[in-house]
């Protein structure tokens, strides 16, 4: 059997932050009043990892990388053909697109936060920069459908987490702690040492810096 470092630890320590901001947005979100402040700085920080993780879908470790999601028509056919091999590492087809999905929803839903308003006590830092039909429409999205996509999307990745546990006896949560599986040949592992981890700190501090910048743009307007 061979152990493979499939997830590096900028991967994993990324999927479990989006974890607890997530959920912490939807209670804050859902609660109001004085929350509302602790929402927003959850937003900014969600908006930061979602660039990181862009940012780190062209630079990361190998699985983590979207030039190896297998999204191609012939890998969505043999997958649900149940034809997809098991010693595939990284995301299956369907893994890859829902990846791509929830980054997708949440930068649009991080980003329609910004010029959003409430009209009662709570408006976005860029709302002073759009006009009045477009911060409607963000707050229409942001408070209603994109906060739906959101729900949806995370029950149905909790779904297929329980789904490959019961009935294909896969636990895709472990390695995703840890960083490893184990296959019983080789195959491409994940560089994942200091030098990858460093370069990490450096992607997310400039992606800090790039929400920081846009969340002051309308400061001194």
């Amino acid at each position: 059997m061979h152990t493979i470092r499939t997830w590096d630890l900028p991967t994993r320590l990324f999927h479990w932050a989006l974890v607890v901001c997530v959920v912490a947005l939807v209670v804050t979100g859902n609660i109001g009043g004085d929350m509302m402040r602790l929402h927003f700085l959850l937003g900014y920080s969600v908006l930061t990892l979602v660039l990181f993780r862009v940012f780190w879908g062209i630079l990361g470790g190998r699985w983590s990388r979207f030039s190896h999601f297998p999204m191609s028509p012939k890998s969505i056919k043999a997958y649900l053909a149940g034809q997809w091999p098991a010693t595939h590492l990284g995301h299956n087809p369907v893994g890859s697109y829902s990846v791509l999905a929830i980054l997708s929803v949440l930068l649009v839903q991080a980003s329609t936060g910004l010029i959003s308003d409430d009209e009662i006590a709570n408006q976005g830092p860029l709302t002073s920069l759009v006009s009045g039909d477009w911060v409607s429409l963000a707050t229409a999205w942001h408070t209603q459908l994109g906060k739906l996509l959101v729900l949806v999307l995370v029950v149905i990745h909790v779904a297929a987490i329980v789904v490959y546990k019961l009935k294909k006896g896969i636990s895709l949560v472990p390695p995703m702690i840890h960083g490893d599986k184990t296959l019983d040949q080789p195959a491409p592992a994940s560089a994942d040492g200091w030098r990858q981890r460093l370069w990490a700190v450096a992607l997310l501090a400039w992606s800090s810096a790039l929400v920081w910048s846009l969340v002051h743009l309308a400061d001194g307007g």
